[in-house]
């Protein structure tokens, strides 16, 4: 129980780390993610292709792959004089890797919500004078908010539970964090509060979503 008591400020560090991972790629992922949704909805067929190509290749490949990839492999698979500007230190390679990983699950999010608006909303922005991209930003996008919030709190508790991979490279967030104290000590039993510390940050962002899912129904 003591080896517990005073691992707990390690396992909080740790946590904090895993916190900021989460919510650093999931506003990134965010932005990325709607612009590829607006690029898979553009009538433009090289652009709709490329979204679609960037979403298959993040959503068909393991996210550990891709953590690898711009930790271990990149560096190798550029010419040399490239190698040193695209050599990344393990948080800055978690970053990229979760954040281009979510905004292919968002974009396809994203894209779900705008398609679900009706369609006579685009006629009657249209009608008003409004341009393609404006009726996107004024009337169809500000409308999909709702339907966004309860699949974006999916992958965001997918996306803290799925940071713990990004152990695999060495950055000692809450996973790694515990796994060394649990060799430190030969004890198994930190993996309990490091569990509970899990539970809470998913409870949490589920409260949140909940809320905001709450509070955007009454405008429905």
């Amino acid at each position: 129980m003591d080896n517990i008591i005073n691992s707990i400020p390690e396992l909080l560090k740790g946590s904090g780390i895993t916190l900021e991972l989460t919510l650093v790629s999931v506003v990134f992922g965010m932005l990325l993610g709607l612009f590829l949704a607006l690029g898979r909805l553009s009538k433009n067929v090289i652009v709709d292709k490329l979204c679609w190509f960037y979403i298959w290749v993040f959503r068909g490949t393991p996210l550990m792959m891709q953590i690898f990839f711009f930790y271990y492999a990149l560096p190798l698979a550029v010419p040399e004089g490239m190698s040193k500007v695209l050599t990344f230190n393990d948080m800055t390679a978690a970053y990229i890797a979760l954040s281009l990983n979510s905004a292919a699950y968002l974009a396809e999010i994203i894209r779900a919500a705008i398609q679900s608006i009706d369609k006579g909303q685009m006629e009657a922005a249209k009608a008003l004078g409004m341009s393609y991209g404006q009726a996107m930003k004024r009337v169809i996008v500000p409308q999909s908010y709702r339907r966004l919030i309860p699949p974006v709190g999916n992958e965001v508790i997918a996306l803290l539970k799925d940071s713990a991979l990004v152990s695999t490279i060495g950055l000692t967030e809450l996973m790694r964090t515990t796994v060394q104290i649990s060799n430190a000590t030969t004890s198994a039993l930190i993996y309990l509060p490091s569990a509970a510390l899990y539970l809470i940050m998913t409870s949490l962002f589920t409260f949140v979503f909940e809320r905001l899912e709450k509070k955007y129904s009454v405008y429905e």
